[in-house]
């Protein structure tokens, strides 16, 4: 399943930090929406909500630090990730964004809108995590299979992952590029991901998060709770959350058109004024 000729990918130098693969798409003068994948994910993981969004949105989504083509530097802390979006957000222009996160993007975009208050217009956090110290599948992951991992990535490893995040099936030849996406991402930055998730604990300064903020999440995601949900919905003033029913832990795979409505009407809530 190849790119469209549309959405051919770009890179860009951040100065004094990394390059980064991204794609663009839409009115370049239009709202600036920037998406963050999951972890071992790329740009690829927003490959079938694209094609959905109406052309006033100016999406951009990045292959973050150590995925996809970017280039894979020492550190791979939430800081590290966020202040590769401030340096993206210089470097193009893009004074204030909407920022969508899945999984570890969504914790991502957290940091962001904590360090970067002034810089983030709304924030949609998808199948997001409220922290990882008590979480019994990531812990589980950690400890059975990347303590072990070894380059190459074993397809049926990175396969199965891709596979525990779906409660629906998503085209097989879709399935089949995400998961060559994640055996591009070497087994140092797999374990240094994991391993910042037991560190990078934002919990208690969520509460100063100050953007519009949507929740979304599939009620039957295997990875990120309902009681995550519940504690992002109590930290973050005025937050709301729409689940899915029956959706896993990609749900933006599982549900691209409704997830790129949801996207196109949150927008158009915050350019009317609608959020607070």
């Amino acid at each position: 399943m190849n790119a469209p000729s549309s959405l051919e990918p770009k890179s860009i130098v951040l100065p004094g930090r990394t390059r980064l693969e991204y794609v663009e798409q839409g009115n370049s003068e239009g709202f600036p929406v920037v998406f963050l994948h999951g972890v071992t994910d790329s740009w690829r993981s927003w490959e079938l909500v694209l094609p959905h969004l109406p052309p006033w949105i100016r999406a951009l989504a990045l292959s973050q630090r150590g995925h996809g083509e970017s280039d894979r530097p020492a550190d791979y802390r939430a800081r590290d990730f966020a202040e590769d979006i401030a340096a993206f957000g210089d470097a193009l222009g893009l004074d204030r964004f909407l920022l969508v996160g899945h999984s570890m993007g969504a914790t991502n975009a957290q940091r962001f809108a904590i360090d970067h208050p002034d810089r983030v217009r709304g924030l949609i956090l998808v199948a997001s995590f409220a922290g990882f110290s008590d979480n019994p599948v990531t812990e589980e992951f950690w400890s059975s299979e990347l303590a072990r991992l070894e380059d190459p990535i074993p397809e049926a490893l990175a396969r199965g992952f891709q596979l525990g995040t779906l409660a629906r099936r998503v085209p097989d030849e879709y399935l089949d590029a995400v998961v060559a996406e994640s055996r591009k991402v070497p087994a140092r930055v797999w374990r240094a991901c994991f391993a910042a998730f037991r560190e990078d604990e934002c919990t208690s300064e969520l509460g100063r998060i100050r953007a519009p903020t949507l929740l979304i999440w599939g009620d039957r995601d295997a990875f990120a709770r309902r009681s995550d949900q519940d504690a992002l919905l109590a930290a973050i003033e005025g937050s709301r959350l729409a689940v899915y029913a029956g959706a896993g832990h990609a749900v933006h795979w599982e549900e691209p058109r409704r997830f790129a409505d949801e996207v196109a009407a949150f927008c158009e809530a915050l350019d009317s004024g609608g959020e607070r």
